[in-house]
């Protein structure tokens, strides 16, 4: 079987879809998955879903990205950030989900090691990942944070990169529960936490799967 290359979009602590996702799409030790990041916040269990991605990592070839939400949570524990913004925007959840019991060294080691190999981007031949988006202007690896994990969609998209390769993206949830495709960008956000879908895509084949927070799956 040829190697597939398979995008997960933000799973937000839905750990049932992601597992239901997981089954059907059955990835194995040849192909690589890109998580797209905003793994945790809003849904019901983060803790969950990062011991279900770290199973994952040792079946297959499994690249994190970093989201604005990972982002908010680190900055909170280990750099002196306020937690106001986390915990209006899901933080909240991300703790009862760990069973906080007030002492902020709750993260187990494992969670926490996974956490911090997260990186800004992935790029392969044809295709770059980041969390939200890029300037097309840029090498990814001169991106601002601001572009790679916090800007939206909604607020104009970017012209295709220099590079020539498609952008695969999270971050913008497009709440009708479909992919967003203008050619050169793809964004897999499609609103899992708040009653739409989490979506996985092959970029080689184009196949698509879907599954929502009640494990229920839809494919393309």
């Amino acid at each position: 079987m040829n190697q597939r290359l398979i995008a997960i979009g933000d799973i937000h602590g839905c750990r049932q879809a992601l597992e239901s996702l997981l089954e059907v799409v059955s990835p194995d030790k040849d192909d690589v998955v890109v998580a797209l990041g905003d793994y945790v916040d809003r849904g019901p269990d983060s803790k969950g879903v990062i011991d279900t991605l770290l199973d994952l990592g040792g079946r297959t070839h499994l690249v994190g990205i970093l989201g604005n939400h990972e982002e908010m949570m680190l900055n909170v524990l280990f750099h002196g950030a306020s937690h106001h913004s986390w915990l209006r925007y899901g933080g909240v959840d991300t703790l009862e989900s760990y069973g906080f019991d007030g002492d902020l060294d709750f993260l187990p080691p494992s969670h926490l090691n996974f956490l911090q190999s997260l990186g800004d981007y992935y790029e392969t031949e044809n295709h770059f990942f980041t969390h939200a988006a890029y300037d097309p202007d840029l090498p990814l690896e001169d991106q601002s944070s601001e572009m790679l994990r916090w800007y939206t969609l909604t607020n104009g998209m970017p012209p295709a990169h220099f590079t020539g390769k498609t952008a695969v993206v999270g971050h913008t949830a497009n709440r009708d529960g479909d992919i967003i495709k203008v050619g050169h960008l793809i964004c897999l956000d499609t609103y899992c936490y708040g009653g739409g879908w989490l979506t996985a895509m092959d970029l080689n084949s184009g196949e698509i799967w879907q599954a929502n927070r009640a494990g229920q799956i839809r494919a393309e």
